[in-house]
C-alpha cells in the first residue's frame, strides 16, 4: 500500500503509549492499534485532527505517501526512522 502510517514514530517522539493516546483521542485501543499497524482502510478527518492535536504534529508527520513500484515488482517500500 502506498500510504505508510508513522503513528508509532510520533508516539515514540512524544513518549506516549498506545493506551494513553487512545484515551486522550477518545478512540478505542483496538481501532488505534489497527491504525498504528497500517491495517486501517480509512481514517476520519476528525480523528486525524484529534491525533495531531494530542501529539502536537501535522498530518504529514503521521501519514506518508510512497510511490508504488511497478506491478511486477514485489518489493516493499523501505521505511526509515528520522533521527529524534
Amino acid at each position: 500500500m502506498p500510504i505508510i502510517v508513522n503513528l508509532d514514530v510520533m508516539m515514540a517522539r512524544r513518549k506516549m503509549s498506545l493506551s494513553e493516546l487512545a484515551e486522550q483521542v477518545d478512540i478505542t485501543l483496538s481501532n488505534l492499534s489497527i491504525l498504528k499497524t497500517g491495517k486501517a482502510r480509512a481514517i476520519r478527518f476528525s480523528t486525524l485532527e484529534k491525533i495531531c492535536e494530542v501529539l502536537d504534529c501535522q498530518p504529514a508527520d503521521i501519514l506518508e505517501y510512497v510511490k508504488s513500484a511497478s506491478p511486477n515488482d514485489n518489493a516493499q517500500p523501505v521505511r526509515t526512522l528520522d533521527p529524534l
